[in-house]
């Protein structure tokens, strides 16, 4: 480095004189008088070749190479390394205890569950977080539903007339603890007249779960009757196969009203949040508060209001879907919007099967969502609207509408 700061230092003094020399020149270049001129002329000329010749000898050629020879003394490292001693340190704080499932605070809902647990009483040990676990519905294996601070927790997509085990552990740094009593917990089988939920244990017979109070004529979910078949579908071992699976739904309702939380601002809620409309023109997306991710469902959505032929969409959709455009533009939507004389199906803003008949005040659009099959089919007035909408579908899906203040459902 020295070497090199020294040879910036001769440069940099060459080339300060030589920029000195260019600068007189210009200025002998700039003499009126010719003679004066002559005079020096031969003295200049002389003096510019010679500091040519002076870079020309190598002022500018490095006087140091990049490739260095270099010799590691790694000795006295080695017999430090040899000489180290490991001693086990006791841990700075131990482990939690187990947590305890508040029973009482435990509750189950249509096909979701909510489940509480705290530290016992006694223990003063940190607690950094914790770890829930549940089974997968048929004594299989468990699998982790939540990590995190939070001490209550609610899990949704559960299958319908299932019963789950759950367990909880706590984690600090210093590791993680026993797990907690195992709980076993029954999903909505049946309902009844009014809302109920069931607080645990839950005995592991067949216990049923009562539905809130029905949907009012505006948005009516209806379960199938023995008898009735929601579709008219052009194969007729098709239809025989759709019927037996409408006519299973007895044994499994799940009643949901919309969602507030999850919906757009511009979404207007009325009847119990079973009635919804909106205070904007452009289109804006409401969900209801069931998401599903097994099993056969069908809901139907009556039409209450319906003015200047607007294009409202109904479907399934992801939790994250967007919630100010229609329903259908993006890839967390599956959907058919309609209007008053045709429709189409729209998943990822792709539109396909344009199909006639549309809808007026007073229609009901159907939705059957079918996770067995992994389809979903729409129908208006009981008639299958077109073919199987969408196929290969996955994942836990929440009824969905999107509409304008011209449209209430």
């Amino acid at each position: 480095l020295q070497v090199v700061r020294d040879q910036i230092s001769h440069c940099t003094v060459k080339l300060r004189q030589t920029t000195g020399l260019m600068e007189y020149c210009l200025e002998v270049i700039k003499e009126n008088d010719p003679s004066g001129f002559l005079q020096i002329s031969d003295a200049l000329i002389r003096r510019v070749h010679l500091t040519e010749e002076q870079w020309g000898k190598g002022t500018l050629t490095p006087r140091m190479t990049t490739d260095f020879d270099l010799n590691l003394d790694n000795a006295p490292l080695l017999q430090s390394i040899h000489q180290l001693d490991f001693v086990q340190m006791k841990a700075s704080s131990p482990v939690p205890a187990p947590p305890i499932l508040q029973l009482e605070e435990c509750c189950t809902h249509n096909n979701s569950a909510t489940l509480s647990w705290k530290q016992p009483p006694l223990s003063t040990v940190q607690v950094e977080g914790y770890i829930l676990e549940l089974d997968d519905g048929n004594g299989g294996q468990f699998r982790e539903v939540y990590v995190g601070k939070e001490t209550m927790c609610t899990v949704d997509g559960l299958h319908f007339n299932s019963t789950y085990s759950a367990r909880v552990k706590a984690f600090n740094k210093s590791g993680v603890s026993p797990y907690s009593k195992t709980l076993v917990l029954q999903t909505s089988e049946d309902t009844q007249s009014e809302e109920q939920t069931l607080p645990f244990p839950v005995p592991l017979e067949r216990s049923q779960l009562r539905r809130m109070s029905p949907f009012s004529s505006t948005l009516n979910l209806q379960p199938s009757f023995s008898g009735r078949s929601y579709f008219e579908l052009r194969s007729s071992a098709h239809q025989l196969s759709l019927h037996s699976s409408l006519q299973s739904l007895n044994s499994a309702v799940a009643w949901f009203s919309f969602d507030p939380a999850s919906a757009h601002a511009d979404i207007i809620f009325s009847n119990d949040n079973l009635t919804v409309t909106c205070n904007s023109y452009d289109d804006r997306v409401v969900l209801g508060k069931t998401g599903f991710s097994k099993g056969l469902h069908y809901w139907e959505l009556s039409i209450d209001r319906y003015d200047n032929h607007p294009d409202p969409a109904f479907g399934v959709a992801r939790i994250d879907v967007l919630k100010d455009a229609m329903l259908g533009k993006d890839d967390k939507a599956w959907a058919m919007y309609v209007d008053n004389n045709r429709s189409w199906f729209m998943h990822n803003n792709s539109h396909t099967n344009r199909t006639e008949g549309g809808i007026t005040k007073g229609a009901t659009v159907g939705v059957l969502l079918d996770l067995t099959r992994r389809t979903l089919t729409f129908s208006i007035n009981e008639d299958q609207q077109g073919p199987v909408a969408f196929e290969n579908l996955e994942g836990l899906f929440f009824p969905a509408v999107s509409l304008n203040r011209n449209v209430q459902v």
